[in-house]
């Protein structure tokens, strides 16, 4: 019987032995590259927290003791040690398990988190509540990687905590990655002492490597804490000179970390620290928890943890872009197969490069993820006109406007859900200045697997509100580029953003696009409806449309493109008919579809609009096109509209 097979609740790992810990350790890693193979899903990042996660359950006893992971792209290994191995089957798919820690899963799961740099706050929330007497929890731990740890939104919770003293336990996983490679300094000198990893730094990084650890281990001495604390104790009660003497001790003490230990930022924000420590040997982690347990009274302590993306899989190992960040289904002994980008982010991707050798004031910014927002060749062309900023869509979002008060034409390249955490720069950093600066958004509208976080359906009833934001929706990828092209223009007088969703992109070919703010019509009925589809819908209206001409039904359908300004000539064509039917991938409260009736109902009250769009409900993962047909946002949900409205 394999040793994971015996362990269905964290309480049954205590009583392994070392090899067994090994053993099982092998049968996890097994067990998520088996499972993900089939149903795609974050690879490289649970293969490298494998004895984290079990050490952190042998040392402390969830949920009594709350662990808490940010974004939740490690968690795999904590739920298959909470009792849901057999659930990984129907991971990510229509009912089964989520690809995130799930509050509705398990009383083991607190924050439903998978958006970065949020796990320090919630910890130092639970910290108060616990110090209030309401919380009943003991012991509070926040696993946080280096990529998150990059985040605005982290460095005011460490600020905080260190302020407080709230007794949190900070697990840095340092992999030295978040999806590209990390974008910071703060944990970039510390390293192993094997030989293979010191072969690869730099000799006052291997240096600095060996002291920091060598320091950590008589720190972790309890005779050295003890002597230290009484020997403190000993010179404040010598009069007169014993508060100085302290004084000086401390600033000594400051000194050596300075230059010995790169983490002493965290000491100077009233954070103790401790490592960097071999995340792949469970014994060494174990004994840190440990010596951070006796320490908790003090404060909050920072453990940093080295770990590998991808540890103990080659194909993950060896892939230099991402280590198996995320992977749809693969063949589980070869790995996934390397695969070009396309779609709508290919597209973007080879217009961009052509607005870049147009204008040398063009320059690109991306908040770590130049690989899935299309960005890679951009900066392998352009190195020195490309900015990643690590996971700080805030900081990117101002630097952008920073870059256009300055003369450049930034294109910011995010995704849809991850520009709502610079909303507030977006509007008065950026549009209140009205300074050119094009938001291209990725993986817009219904987006699928990853659930609630990651669908962008906000960005349109948003941004339309912003005074003076052009807000464009391609149907194609001859659009986007178009859109692209034009907004190099268009942003002179303000920002333009341009959405679009991910997968497989409609073509066109030769066939005739619209430009600038404008609609276009692509089909002219008998006047009594009219279809104004947005986006992604436009495809699925032009399937719809076949089906209605069949049926008698001689519709007008027109592709928006610009969301906002609305286009006044497609407002007067619209309020001709009889019946309007609007389609969005986005919410409807708000909408652009609500948008479009109030226009419409101001030039002909008698023309009667209804919209098909997204609820304002949290929509759990599934397919898109699942999705999407649930909500009548398909073919068949536009016919079935339109002939009920015909009736």
């Amino acid at each position: 019987m394999a040793i994971l097979d015996r362990i269905s609740q964290p309480a049954d790992l205590r009583g392994l032995t070392a090899d067994e810990l090994s053993t099982l350790s092998s049968e996890i890693r097994d067990f998520i590259v088996n499972a993900v193979s089939e149903t795609g899903g974050h690879l490289g990042s649970n293969l490298g927290a494998v004895e984290l996660s079990i050490a952190l359950h042998r040392v402390f006893e969830s949920p009594m003791d709350p662990i808490l992971w940010d974004t939740g792209h490690q968690a795999y290994v904590h739920k298959i040690l909470t009792g849901r191995k057999s659930g990984f089957a129907g991971l990510r798919q229509q009912d089964g398990i989520s690809g995130y820690p799930n509050r509705e899963e398990s009383r083991h799961d607190f924050i439903e988190n998978s958006h970065a740099s949020t796990v320090l706050s919630y910890a130092h929330g639970l910290a108060i509540a616990r110090d209030a007497g309401v919380a009943p929890h003991r012991h509070i731990v926040a696993v946080i990687g280096d990529g998150s740890m990059t985040g605005g939104m982290a460095y005011e919770a460490l600020n905080n905590l260190g302020h407080s003293k709230s007794r949190v336990i900070i697990v840095l996983n340092d992999n030295g990655r978040s999806y590209a490679p990390t974008i910071s300094n703060l944990t970039s000198a510390a390293g192993f002492d094997s030989d293979d990893v010191i072969e690869e730094q730099k000799l006052p990084d291997r240096v600095t490597g060996k002291l920091s650890r060598g320091l950590t281990k008589i720190r972790l001495n309890p005779v050295y804490v003890r002597r230290q604390r009484k020997f403190e104790a000993f010179l404040r009660e010598i009069p007169v000179i014993g508060k100085q003497a302290e004084q000086g001790m401390e600033a000594f003490k400051a000194a050596v970390r300075e230059f010995l230990q790169p983490p002493a930022f965290f000491e100077a924000l009233g954070i103790q620290y401790i490592g960097p420590f071999d995340g792949h040997d469970i014994a060494e982690l174990e004994k840190a928890f440990n010596a951070a347990l006796a320490r908790e009274e003090e404060g909050p302590i920072v453990i940093h943890v080295l770990t590998h993306k991808g540890q103990g899989y080659s194909p993950a190992e060896d892939d230099d872009e991402k280590h198996l960040h995320d992977t749809p289904k693969f063949d589980p002994i070869d790995g996934p197969a390397k695969t070009a980008v396309a779609g709508y982010t290919g597209a973007f991707s080879e217009a961009l490069l052509r607005e870049a050798a147009i204008d040398p004031r063009v320059v690109a910014i991306t908040a770590a993820m130049p690989g899935p927002t299309g960005l890679l060749d951009f900066q392998a062309k352009h190195p020195d006109r490309f900015f990643d900023v690590g996971i700080a869509e805030q900081h990117a979002v101002t630097a952008a406007a920073g870059m256009a008060m300055g003369g450049l034409r930034p294109v910011v390249a995010l995704y849809s859900t991850f520009l709502s955490r610079a909303w507030d720069q977006v509007v008065y950093d950026v549009a209140l200045h009205r300074l050119p600066v094009v938001f291209c958004l990725d993986r817009a509208g219904i987006t699928g697997d990853d659930g609630p976080s990651h669908h962008g359906v906000y960005d349109m009833a948003l941004l339309s509100k912003v005074p003076g934001m052009r807000v464009l929706a391609p149907s194609c990828l001859e659009e986007l580029q178009q859109m692209l092209h034009d907004a190099m223009t268009l942003s002179s007088s303000g920002p333009v953003v341009i959405r679009y969703p991910k997968g497989t992109a409609r073509s066109v070919g030769n066939a005739a696009i619209g430009s600038g703010t404008t609609s276009h019509t692509l089909a002219t009925g008998d006047g009594r409806i009219a279809i104004l589809a947005i986006g992604k819908m436009v495809a699925a209206a032009e399937k719809a449309l076949e089906s209605l001409t069949a049926a008698g039904i001689n519709a007008t359908l027109i592709d928006v493109r610009c969301c906002a300004p609305l286009d006044p000539a497609m407002i007067s064509l619209a309020a001709s008919h009889t019946t309007v039917l609007t389609a969005e991938d986005g919410i409807l409260d708000g909408g652009i579809g609500a948008s479009i009736a109030t226009a419409i109902h101001a030039l002909n009250p008698a023309t009667r609009v209804e919209s098909l769009g997204v609820p304002t409900q949290f929509i759990p993962h599934n397919k898109p096109d699942v999705i999407l047909a649930r909500y009548g946002l398909d073919a068949a949900g536009i016919t079935a509209a339109v002939t009920r409205l015909m009736q």
